[in-house]
């Protein structure tokens, strides 16, 4: 959907050549300059950030992933060049602003971050949602589900998370699969997790993702095939239902995204892991995420949080591409 008269629109949306636009470090940062509102009526995705890491297991300061995100995302413009696509002139994107959560109680904040999310998606609207750490999306599946039913589980990452429990803690960012499956909120034998890589407690811990009914693809494996197979599996994977797609940036080698909570060397080059989100066209996703960006962690460069506003960016291409192809 174009934005129409009375609507508001970008920055970059109301200039016609870079000439006329603003200068890029100008202006109060939302998500790549589109409006910040909560007016929802004709929006067709809302970016929401949950600045949230009470589920954090090891390096904490995901709570500061959206506002990282946010000023990294100042550098997108609207033309996908790859796809020949106007990601942001061929639907209507805002900036919908920040959950509040309480602080302390990983539990509670989950439960919050479903009622808030929940009137952005009973308008009508995607979300994509900047964590924040991985425990925040089960609160997104919570909202989802409740208007769509149970979703297939699209995820790249390089853990499960379907453990039951660390610690004696059963809502923390290792667990949210677990929780989705127990509460009926996804459908394990519509789902595919892949990336998973390094050390494990034990072959348990994989196993009792499979033993859900989820099919996991390894790293190991996943490299050995190329972006275009892998969306092929996933699309047969899927098909017959609403869908979810959630990025965990420790997918990604922290040579090229070390600000996470959890890394995990020997992963995809940050060209490489976009690729694999690009090949998920022709899915109807009904939400997305990127999560676990730790900011304290990033480099001088911010590599971490510039990689998770261009992951970002191909969400919103996915959204604005539709469920009717490749």
């Amino acid at each position: 959907m174009r934005a129409g008269a009375g609507q508001s629109m970008s920055a970059d949306a109301r200039q016609g050549s870079p000439a006329d636009a603003p200068p890029r470090f100008s202006g109060i940062r939302t998500f790549a300059r589109q409006p910040h509102t909560r007016e929802l009526d004709g929006v067709d995705v809302a970016v929401a950030g949950v600045p949230f890491d009470q589920g954090t297991s090891f390096r904490p300061g995901a709570r500061f992933g959206p506002e990282a995100i946010r000023s990294a995302s100042v550098l997108l413009r609207p033309y996908h060049q790859a796809l020949g696509l106007d990601v942001l002139g061929s639907q209507r994107v805002v900036d919908w602003g920040d959950t509040v959560i309480s602080p302390g109680n990983a539990e509670r904040g989950v439960g919050q971050i479903a009622e808030q999310l929940a009137e952005i998606i009973s308008a009508g609207a995607s979300t994509l949602v900047l964590g924040g750490d991985h425990l925040v999306a089960l609160a997104e599946l919570r909202a989802l589900a409740a208007r769509h039913g149970p979703l297939g589980l699209v995820l790249l990452d390089s853990h499960a998370d379907t453990w039951d429990s660390y610690g004696g803690e059963r809502y923390f960012h290792g667990t949210p699969f677990r929780r989705a499956v127990e509460e009926g909120l996804v459908e394990p034998e519509r789902s595919l997790l892949a990336g998973m890589r390094g050390p494990l407690y034990s072959a348990g811990d994989l196993d009792e993702a499979r033993e859900l009914g989820f099919e996991l693809v390894q790293w190991h494996d996943l490299c050995e095939i190329d972006p275009g197979e892998y969306g092929r599996r996933v699309r047969e994977r899927v098909a017959g239902g609403p869908a979810f797609l959630s990025f965990d940036v420790d997918f990604v080698d922290p040579a090229f995204a070390p600000a996470t909570g959890t890394p995990e060397p020997g992963g995809p080059s940050s060209a490489v892991a976009i690729g694999f989100v690009r090949a998920l066209g022709g899915i109807g996703f009904a939400g997305f995420d990127v999560v676990e960006v730790s900011p304290p962690y990033d480099g001088p460069g911010q590599i971490t949080s510039l990689l998770a506003a261009n992951v970002a960016y191909e969400m919103l291409a996915l959204a604005a591409r539709g469920g009717g192809g490749a």
